[in-house]
């Protein structure tokens, strides 16, 4: 995909989704290229911007006083491509929209980059192209430019996708993982592991009894709700790949502070707790999709999470810690014996191809 609307040709025979797959002509930039680019990106993302036809596109945001643009990109190599809550589609949208969101922006526009393999089903790749235009369309953000590339038979697997976007940051907005200090708020938007889970559910063709499904889902729209109530929020950060324990390092190592857990108010899934113990995995390492970490002032702690459990994608926030005056930057459980215990930085890959 290049944004390039096909010259205008005679009758050529309409792509073959059922039965069809991609070769190599689909990647060359010639009559092939065109056709899967109008006959389906163009088709799934329709916009005025994707349809200037260039290889490029041309926006002008208004920027006010004080404001400032975060861009931000984000490759996804998910194996399986389909799995339970969601597909590589609908997960490059929402991974790259959440990435501009941790900045404190309001996401303008989404970029897509494909890279197929050569032999891979047309249906599929309709299929995902189409969950990526329905999740870009519920977030409100178009995807207005890209770039396809189709490799051999067997130099890839199936697809991968790289998205960017880029968003607004509001005046007197300020988010990052060194703005956290020692008495603040550890906030969690909801429970941990179900993504990583249903990927190494599907991918070990392991049944529960109870499906878990990825908690994949943008969340510009409940950070933007969070601003409005706490605009002087110290830290967001959505813990995908390490998951939660990892996360937390990340930022105490920014901030140059401790942190001290509540391992009872962590909230986990009974059946993810249980896929867990089954798989020998430990929940707080486990990537998440739809999940977000923020860290306030005290004072703000109330308010946000009552702002939160507003929204369907925060109702089930909870405090999980505190910040701590700690120049070695651990962090550290409470655990429910009543003991401590370091938790630390993720050794390893648990889970791989993940997102």
């Amino acid at each position: 995909m290049t944004g390039r609307s096909p010259v205008k040709r005679g009758y050529v025979r309409p792509l073959n989704f059922r039965d069809g797959v991609v070769d190599m002509g689909h990647g060359a930039g010639g009559r092939a290229s065109a056709q899967l680019i109008e006959e389906l990106f163009v088709a799934a993302f329709d916009n005025p911007w994707l349809r200037q036809g260039n290889d490029g596109a041309a926006f002008s945001p208004e920027l006010k006083p004080g404001e400032r643009m975060v861009m931000a990109t984000d490759a996804h190599v998910v194996s399986p491509l389909f799995f339970p809550g969601g597909d590589i589609g609908s997960l490059s949208v929402h991974g790259t929209l959440n990435d501009v969101a941790m900045g404190g922006a309001r996401p303008l526009y989404l970029s897509a980059s494909f890279i197929i393999e050569e032999g891979f089903a047309l249906a599929d790749l309709k299929r995902i192209v189409e969950s990526m235009g329905r999740a870009s369309r519920d977030a409100g953000v178009p995807i207005i430019t890209g770039d396809t590339k189709v490799v051999e038979r067997g130099s890839g697997d199936g697809v991968f996708i790289s998205t960017t976007g880029i968003g607004i940051i509001p005046n007197g907005v300020e988010t990052g993982g060194h703005r956290a200090r020692p008495g603040d708020a550890i906030l969690v938007s909801g429970s941990i592991g179900e993504h990583g889970v249903a990927i190494m559910s599907k991918r070990e063709g392991l049944t529960f009894e109870t499906e878990i499904l990825s908690d994949s889902a943008a969340l510009h729209g409940l950070v933007a709700q969070m601003l409005a109530v706490a605009p002087g929020l110290r830290v967001l950060r959505d813990p995908t790949r390490g998951g939660l324990a990892t996360t937390l390092n990340e930022i105490a190592g920014q901030s140059g502070v401790g942190m001290l857990l509540d391992e009872a108010a962590i909230p986990v899934q009974p059946q993810v707790e249980a896929a867990c113990e089954l798989l020998g995995l430990d929940p707080l390492y486990i990537a998440n999709e739809g999940k977000l970490i923020a860290i306030c002032a005290e004072e703000d702690a109330q308010p946000l999470l009552d702002c939160m459990r507003l929204n369907p994608l925060g109702e089930h926030a909870v405090r999980i810690g505190t910040v701590l005056e700690d120049a070695h930057g651990f962090v550290q459980m409470q655990t429910r014996f009543g003991g401590r215990r370091v938790v630390d930085w993720l050794s390893g890959e648990q889970l791989p191809r993940i997102c």
